[in-house]
């Protein structure tokens, strides 16, 4: 008398303890019998291990971020070409030959005017350049936040480094045509001349990040900032001497920010004179003012900045 048939589970060890519920294709390996009857094999398939949550990319360092923001930004200026580099430098010290040849036929008899001119020129020219670009900086380059984890205000204050760079060849070269003239400026009044444009691109720097996060929800800004910028040439004593206005109204063209230090640079570099211990407070406190009021201005906007990129 024939044997009754086992049950599939049954015929194989295999199939012994197996969960009832499982899918007959969710068996561990063994083996299965085909229609014919032969046994086949059928490999061993493991479960799949679970991946690790990736960790996030650290963020790079600031120093090395800021050098490669600078040197992109100088790239993308001058085409990265050996000419373009040497134009960054023959620009301010062309133009500086060109405003000297001209103001000195036009005020050929006052040759300290066209001196205090050309520095003021220089001095107003890095302002309204590197605050118009640091206006725009977020909007313009935001799109690297979302690249790399990176504190936004490096884009904001490598923003003026092609202005800092102009400022910087044309201090040598009107130092050396102080020099060559037969009027150096003594180690005194370099050292104050430095310190003032370190103030100046620190004040230059608290402007850029109040006005970059402001400029994402206001767009009209830039506008806004032309016109008082055009309006600040003629407020600040580029054209004329500050000591034709009534002494009354000397500390409201003070209070902004070209006014003391082109007045300062124009004493220490063009007629050896050091400015009062008093004045040096007061430039000192108009720097602390604009960078801190900057300062707090970026730090209360810039965790919404994503939202208006």
């Amino acid at each position: 008398m024939a044997a009754p048939r086992h049950s599939r589970g049954e015929d194989h060890p295999a199939g012994r303890g197996r969960d009832p519920g499982a899918a007959p294709g969710a068996r561990a390996g063994g083996r299965r019998r085909c229609d014919g009857g032969a046994m086949i094999a059928f490999p061993i398939s493991a479960a799949p291990r679970p991946v690790p949550a990736r960790r996030p990319r650290p963020g790079a360092h600031p120093l090395g971020l800021v050098w490669t923001l600078v040197r992109t930004d100088f790239k993308v200026r001058y085409h990265g070409t050996v000419a373009g580099f040497l134009w960054a430098l023959l620009k301010p010290f062309t133009m500086f030959v060109v405003l000297l040849g001209v103001f000195s036929f036009v005020f050929a008899s006052d040759r300290h005017y066209k001196i205090n001119l050309i520095v003021a020129l220089f001095l107003w020219d890095f302002f309204a350049e590197a605050t118009k670009v640091g206006l725009t900086s977020l909007h313009a380059k935001g799109y690297l936040l979302t690249k790399a984890r990176f504190p936004s205000w490096i884009l904001v204050v490598t923003s003026v480094s092609n202005a800092v760079i102009t400022l910087g060849v044309f201090s040598v070269v009107i130092v050396a045509f102080l020099g060559l003239a037969g009027r150096p400026p003594s180690l005194a009044g370099l050292g104050f001349f430095i310190l003032y444009l370190g103030q100046y691109l620190l004040m230059v720097v608290g402007f850029s990040l109040a006005t970059s996060v402001l400029f994402l929800r206001y767009r009209d800004l830039n506008q806004v900032w032309e016109v008082v910028s055009q309006a600040g040439f003629f407020v600040a004593p580029i054209i004329y001497p500050l000591g034709i206005l009534p002494e009354r109204l000397h500390f409201y063209l003070y209070v902004w920010p070209p006014t003391p230090v082109i007045q300062f640079s124009r004493m220490v570099l063009v007629d050896g004179v050091l400015p009062s211990t008093r004045a040096h407070l007061f430039l000192a406190g108009v720097t602390a003012v604009t960078l801190a009021a900057g300062i707090l201005i970026f730090r209360r906007h810039a965790p919404r900045a994503a939202e208006y990129l």
